[in-house]
C-alpha cells in the first residue's frame, strides 16, 4: 500500500477522490462561472457541500428565500479557510482564471437530488454587483 495523490489542471470541476460515503473534487475557472457568464444557482437539496480556496479569487453567492424574493449576498472568499454551504441553500461561485478551490461533499449529491435555479435579468446584474473586481 502506498500514498495516493491527485491533482487536477484542466477547466472546471472533477472529482479527484470518491468512495461511498464522500468524494474531494477540484474546481479551477470555467466559462460558466466568469461574471461575464453567471446565469444560475444551485442547490443540494440532500446534503452539504464545502469550500476552500487554494489560490486565485473567488465570490461565494448566496441566496435565500425570504417573502417569495430571492435575496442573493455573497462572500469574498479567503484562502484556507473552509466554507460550508448547508443543504437546500442557493449558491454558487464566481471565479478568475487564477481559481483553484477544493470542494468536499457527500459522494451521492448530484443531479437527481439538486436543482439549478435560472437567474433573471435584475438578479443577474445584482450578480454583477455583488462579484465587481472579480
Amino acid at each position: 500500500m502506498k500514498i495516493e495523490q491527485y491533482e487536477f489542471e484542466g477547466e472546471g470541476m472533477t472529482r479527484v477522490f470518491e468512495n461511498e460515503k464522500w468524494m474531494v473534487g477540484i474546481k479551477n475557472w470555467k466559462p460558466a462561472n466568469d461574471i461575464s457568464n453567471l446565469n444560475c444557482l444551485e442547490r443540494h437539496n440532500k446534503t452539504d457541500e464545502l469550500f476552500i480556496l487554494i489560490s486565485g479569487k473567488c465570490v461565494l453567492l448566496y441566496a435565500n428565500e425570504v417573502n417569495g424574493e430571492l435575496v442573493i449576498e455573497a462572500v469574498d472568499m479567503q484562502p484556507k479557510k473552509v466554507y460550508n454551504i448547508p443543504s437546500t441553500l442557493w449558491h454558487n461561485t464566481v471565479t478568475n482564471h487564477e481559481t483553484k478551490l477544493i470542494l468536499v461533499e457527500d459522494s451521492s449529491t448530484g443531479m437527481d437530488n439538486s436543482d439549478i435555479l435560472e437567474l433573471n435579468e435584475a438578479q443577474i446584474a445584482k450578480v454583477k454587483e455583488l462579484a465587481a473586481g472579480m
